[in-house]
């Protein structure tokens, strides 16, 4: 498949990039080059530095597809003159000059807003940071809804919190404005609404939104259908 675009899975906010097992499983089956990096999840602009620089490093096309918060992140690292495209999945597409907070705004809180943790964090040369994860009790509820109880209780204890200074960061650019995009809803979301998913996608003109009765982890309660969407931009970039 050497004029296939290699797939880049960006994780989101409270999970790693073992959230995409299922899906870089059946892309690797498929016979898809692959990768799923950790997102460092401290701020906007530089985990979007960090990602590009890693999309740069990969020779010809890469397709981006980024999971909720993750989603925010190619909206930025899409620039990349070798990202041909975005997949965004249950995520965020934000505007230039364009928050988190902002976005999130516009419409009504999700379930999610009711069971978020806040910790303190050391910065070298600096002030503490505000790490944000969701109650352990909470998020097999929550954030992993729909995924069996026993994994979605590992996940509970194993989150990689976002720093809250990411929720306030303005995205400096906007990958989708230059590049085709697609996008899956999670109607049976309860992290994000999925009002915002389907403004941001409206909004960036997305070539195909699919709509999917699944929760926040998608990609875990329905990678069938995540690598569907996936595909459909490989063929349509290739």
């Amino acid at each position: 498949m050497s004029s296939s675009p290699t797939i880049v899975l960006v994780h989101g906010a409270f999970a790693d990039a073992a959230s995409w097992a299922p899906v870089t499983r059946r892309l690797l089956d498929a016979g898809h080059t692959v990768f799923a990096p950790p997102v460092p999840n401290r701020s906007l602009t530089g985990d979007a530095a960090y990602i590009r620089s890693f999309v740069e490093q990969i020779e010809g096309p890469v397709l981006l597809v980024g999971h909720s918060y993750g989603g925010a992140v190619i909206t930025v690292a899409g620039v990349a003159e070798n990202v041909v495209g975005l997949v965004y999945v249950s995520g965020y597409a934000l505007e230039v000059g364009e928050s988190l907070g902002e976005l999130q705004g516009r419409f009504p809180d999700s379930d999610l807003a009711a069971h978020l943790v806040y910790a303190p964090y050391p910065i070298e040369g600096a002030e503490p940071g505000t790490d944000v994860s969701v109650e352990p009790k909470a998020f097999p509820a929550v954030f992993a809804a729909g995924v069996p109880l026993e994994t979605a209780e590992v996940l509970a204890v194993s989150q990689r919190p976002l720093a809250a200074a990411a929720f306030g960061e303005p995205a400096p650019v906007a990958a989708w404005k230059t590049k085709p995009g697609w996008g899956i809803v999670s109607s049976a979301d309860k992290t994000i609404n999925p009002d915002v998913e389907r403004f941001g996608y409206q909004r960036a003109g997305l070539r195909t939104v699919v709509e999917i009765d699944a929760p926040h982890l998608v990609m875990l309660a329905k990678p069938a259908e995540v690598v569907a969407v996936v595909e459909e931009a490989v063929k349509a970039l290739s």
